[in-house]
Formats: C-alpha cells, structure tokens, sequence
C-alpha cells in the first residue's frame, strides 16, 4: 500500500482525489503548529547553524548533501558537529553521540553514515534542540548542520537548505496523504538555497531565489567483508559486465540507485526493500551467488554479517564552486570563526 500510494504521488491516479479532504487537514494542523513554534521563540544557537532538509517526504539526497558540506568546512578548520533524529534508531538514551562504530540498530542507518562518510561527530536526538545544545556545550561546534528539519521550527536555524529530487520533482503538487509535499510547495521561496539532486525533469512551480544543481557521482565499490575499495573500471574487469549483479536498496527512492548502476553498465536484479530497512543475513543470501552491491546507507546495516561477494556503491556529493560561495557569502558570522 505504501509502496503503492509512493508511486501514485509521482505517476497520478485519480484515486488520490479521495484523500484530498486528509490533505486539506493535515495542512492546517501543520501550519497552527508552525504559528505555535514560532510564536513560542525558537532556540538559537550560538554558532551559525545550517538546515539541509526538503518539503517532500521519501529521499531527496540531503544526507549526501550534509557530507559534502560537513567534508568542506572541516576542511576549513572547523569544528562541525551534526544534529539528526536518528530516524530508525532505538537508542533508550538521548541525545545521543555518534561516530563510525556506533551501532545503527541504536543511532539510526544515517546517523552512522554521517558520522563515518562526513567525518565529523554527530548527534541523535528526537528534540533537536537538546541536540544542538550538547553539540555547543561539550562538543564546542562552531558550525552546527541539521540533518533533515527544515519542518522542527523549535529550532532556530541560520541558514535554510531544501534539496528536490531532481527526477521526481514535487510530484502532483499536493499535501501528505494525497501527495508527497510535508508543506506547501511556496515553501522553497523562503528558504536561502534550493539544491536539486540531478537536473530537473520538469521545472519547479515556484521560483527559487537560489538554486544549484547537485551531481551523485560514484567513486568506487568497497567490499563489505574486506575493506577493499576498487574503482567501477577495475571491478567490472575483475567481475566482467555480461555477469548480472544482485542490486540492494533500501532508500527513499530505489529506482535512482538501480538506474545509476545501470548507467554504469551494469547489469542488475533488482532488490527494493523499504527505507530505512532492518536487514537480516537470511534475506539477502540469493541462491545464485552472484555478486551483490548495494548503497552506502544500507551497508552500515550488514557490514556484521557480510558476504565476501557484497559490495557497496560510493558516491559522493559534487556541486559547483559558485554554490559554496554563496554558502561562504550567507554565513558572516562564520567567515569570522575561519582560521
């Protein structure tokens, strides 16, 4: 049903009409409790705060985004700590910190992929904002990034970032359950950058006051089992081409994973399973034996009970040198913390 009501979203069907009056509903509720948030004073950090988040629900690429983002100023000698609710998570203790051995089943799949592909320390928390107040007072963050919450308004943020599925858009165009959006697509007029993950497929109803365009490029495959990491070219000579792979996602999107191994010239049997997925070993042993790769958020789940012929797709996020300038131009405050 759900997999169902997804695709309904992007590809049409009449039937959603019949959701519209939930939709018209949950819109009012989520616009009183915005006015409620704002109105009771949102918490501001100390440091200059980043919000990568999107207005739709499912994936959108702003986990990718927050590494790139965490890699680059980093890179610049800052301290950058990332806040997340650690969806999928079952931690009994919160806010909880998060580094690259941490356990997905307590931090969340994303969380740990932040903490291992960003580089920098991460946060879980439900309530954002006691996570950001631990990212200043014992973790001394002078740059903090929030992944996802562009919707938690009890926390006050510097800057706003919503990434769009490039390929998919903003679907119908209609508020949760009858379409994807969490708000109203005028939402992206107010935030600071829009950044669309691939080259859009149909312009946006709205026009943004900034937009750049995102580019997952894959970087190589790392063996689940060993550690080691081959470029495409050399696994594919190692594999061959002709020989079909088993194609592992469970993420917002599959089909974007599936359609960019395809372009790599690979050839796959597709496995979607839901996002955010709790694997077991027993579902992903296929009879045939054949190589397995799957993407880098479903790998931090099954790196305990890997195969030696499971592989993981690296990618990373690209974007132009003109999108972090105006990062640079937006954040005074932060140009002054810049060693």
């Amino acid at each position: 049903m759900k997999r169902w009501l997804t695709e309904s979203w992007y590809r049409g069907s009449q039937l959603l009409l019949l959701l519209l009056p939930l939709s018209w509903l949950f819109g009012w509720m989520a616009e009183k409790r915005r006015q409620q948030l704002l109105a009771s004073g949102p918490y501001r950090a100390a440091v200059p705060l980043i919000v990568v988040g999107n207005i739709t629900a499912g994936g959108t690429g702003k986990t990718p985004l927050c590494i790139a983002l965490a890699r680059h100023f980093t890179a610049q000698g800052l301290k950058v700590v990332i806040v997340s609710r650690g969806y999928g998570g079952n931690s009994t203790v919160y806010p909880l910190i998060v580094n690259a051995e941490s356990d997905p089943q307590q931090a969340g799949d994303e969380a740990v992929l932040l903490a291992q592909q960003g580089r920098c320390a991460v946060v879980v928390d439900p309530d954002r904002v006691r996570a950001v107040k631990l990212a200043e007072s014992r973790l001394h963050a002078q740059l903090i990034l929030s992944d996802d919450g562009l919707q938690h308004y009890a926390l006050g943020r510097t800057l706003e970032l919503a990434v769009v599925d490039g390929e998919r858009g903003l679907g119908n165009g209609w508020l949760l359950p009858a379409g994807p959006l969490r708000e109203p697509a005028q939402r992206l007029c107010n935030v600071d950058i829009v950044v669309t993950n691939g080259p859009l497929r149909q312009p946006l109803p709205i026009a943004a006051v900034r937009q750049f365009t995102m580019a997952l490029e894959p970087t190589g495959l790392v063996n689940l089992a060993s550690g080691e990491r081959l470029s495409v070219g050399e696994w594919q000579q190692r594999h061959g081409t002709a020989n079909p792979v088993h194609a592992v996602a469970g993420i917002g999107n599959p089909g974007r994973f599936f359609a960019s191994l395809q372009q790599l010239g690979f050839v796959i049997m597709p496995q979607a399973f839901g996002d955010h997925h709790a694997y077991n070993a027993g579902e992903l042993a296929f009879s045939d034996n054949a190589p397995l790769v799957m993407t880098s958020k479903d790998a931090v789940k099954c790196r305990h009970f890997a195969q030696r012929h499971w592989w993981m797709l690296e990618v990373d996020a690209v974007l132009a040198v003109e999108f972090y300038a105006t990062l640079q131009h937006l954040l005074p405050r932060l140009a002054q913390q810049l060693p």
